[in-house]
């Protein structure tokens, strides 16, 4: 799962997809809303970039996240893009000049915003559902039994 945040600037995302391309889709739908946005993924305006086996980009969301929502993200190839066409042309039975729908999913993963601070890892922050809205009183010694 990646978990980001509903910022309006640029933010990293770094994944490892089943195929490498110079030019990706990627889709993002809110599961509360149903609604889908798409954004191109280019080398010159995302800053893409592979490093082994991950792929890292930069994407400023638009419209901007909406907290504690979660969202369903794919990564995808459309050869549909002109010049991204790598179809054998002998063996493709649709005109060369004809969009045929051919989309090539190469990584899926779930997203949750929320703008806590998040990091399991490095400092055990775990992120809190009722955070700032339940206080724990521990006044009373509860140690008492009722018979």
């Amino acid at each position: 799962m990646i978990i980001l945040t509903t910022s309006s600037q640029a933010q990293t995302l770094k994944v490892i997809p089943r195929e490498y391309s110079d030019a990706y889709t990627m889709s993002v739908r809110d599961d509360s809303t149903n609604v889908t946005v798409n954004y191109d993924i280019t080398p010159t305006g995302n800053q893409v970039v592979t490093d082994g086996n991950y792929l890292t980009f930069n994407e400023t969301f638009s419209p901007v996240l909406i907290e504690n929502h979660f969202y369903d993200l794919t990564l995808f190839i459309d050869y549909n893009f002109w010049n991204t066409n790598y179809s054998l042309w002998q063996l493709y039975e649709v005109k060369w000049n004809t969009d045929d729908g051919q989309v090539v999913d190469i990584y899926n993963d779930k997203i949750f915003c929320t703008d806590q601070d998040v990091d399991q890892l490095n400092q055990n922050d775990y992120y809190k559902l009722n955070k700032d809205q339940y206080t724990f009183y521990d006044g009373f010694d509860n140690t008492y039994t009722v018979r």
